[in-house]
Parts: C-alpha cells; structure tokens; sequence
C-alpha cells in the first residue's frame, strides 16, 4: 500500500459547512489517508450550528460527524503554535472548504491571524497544494484580485459549484458529487460519481436508484 497522507481540512464562516461534512467522512474513510488535521474557525462552528440545527457545543469533529473519529486530530484556531504552523510538521497538502473570501484575502496578503490562514501560509511556502473551496456569490473586484492572487502563489480556487448534468436527485446527491470530484481532483480518485461518457449522449445518473 502507498504511504498513506495526513490531509488539513479547515471550516471558515461560509455557507455550506454541511459539505464539509461530507468531505470531512470521505477522508476518514479512506484507506489512503493517515490522519486529518481538523480546524474549524470560531465563525465556521456558528454556521454549522446554524446549518444542522445543533447548538454549537462540543468538539468541532463531532458535530460534523456526529462523534469522534481516530484518524482526526482537532486543533483549537486560535492555537499559533499547533503542528500545522510548521512546515516540518507531516502533511500532503490543505482543503479549505468552505472557504470565506475574508480567509482568501488574509491568505493572499500572508496575514495568520489564525490557524487556519497560518496553515495556508506554510503550505504554500511548502509548495503543497492548497485548494480554497469559496462559496461565497458574486464576486467583488477585491475578491477576484485575491483569488488570482493566492493562484499565482500556488493554490487552486475551488468554487463549491454543484454539478446538474448528473441530474441529482436530492441535496445529499450535490454534496455526494461534489466531494467525490474534489478528492478526484486531489488525486484521490473515488469510484461512485457520475462519469460524462460521450458528447452525444445525453446526461444520465449512473445511480439510478440512490
């Protein structure tokens, strides 16, 4: 088996934190991931209390997941002497997801006011990928300009735009989607996802029944 990966998944204060969930599951679940290092901001934990109806009380992994999970390790945000402030510290590379465009534009001018832009820092002066799932819409200038700037450093903008030519059926079929495709993309291909098989044919679901 290849050397499995320590990946950081950081939650901001943007809309959609339940994807975070479902990305949060997709990593511990899969045999090619060691650990995930887990930071939530302050601001990430109110919207998903406020996005699952919980009270915000607790550690960060259980409310994503419901309980705790051995292959996850929660770091306080507000700890600037945690493991992922260093860059010897063991890690792949960063998910934000959702990432708020404020975090974008603190990570662009290289301002850690926080662990989480601390550990976009490092990971970028690492030469490890870093990939911001913004969520937030429309854009501002200021935004875009942030957003080409923290590309041209390294990361990659990952807008959380679901697909519809896999014609979901529910929400938890975009989250679904959507997660699976961003492992894909960073080169942890998962198998169950809607696959585009030709440009004659029209748009299908390959899980009919789910």
């Amino acid at each position: 088996m290849a050397e499995q990966r320590n990946v950081t998944l950081a939650v901001t204060g943007a809309g959609g934190t339940r994807i975070a969930r479902f990305v949060l599951e997709a990593l511990v679940n899969d045999d090619r991931v060691g650990q995930v290092d887990l930071i939530v901001s302050a601001t990430g934990r109110q919207l998903i209390a406020h996005e699952t109806g919980l009270d915000g009380v607790g550690e960060a992994v259980e409310l994503l997941l419901g309980g705790p999970a051995n292959k996850v390790v929660a770091w306080d945000p507000d700890d600037l002497a945690g493991g992922p402030t260093s860059g010897s510290y063991p890690s792949w590379g960063m998910l934000v997801v959702p990432c708020a465009l404020g975090v974008v534009g603190r990570i662009a001018q290289g301002t850690s006011n926080t662990l989480i832009e601390r550990a976009a820092d490092v990971t970028l002066k690492e030469r490890r990928p870093l990939v911001l799932c913004v969520r937030d819409t429309p854009f501002s200038l200021i935004h875009l300009r942030n957003m080409t700037q923290v590309t041209e450093a390294g990361a990659t903008v990952y807008p959380m735009i679901p697909t519809f030519y896999n014609a979901p059926q529910s929400v938890d079929h975009i989250y679904e989607e959507f997660t699976a495709r961003l492992l894909g993309f960073i080169g942890l291909p998962q198998s169950d996802y809607y696959t585009y098989s030709g440009t004659k044919t029209p748009a299908h679901r390959d899980r009919i029944e789910r």
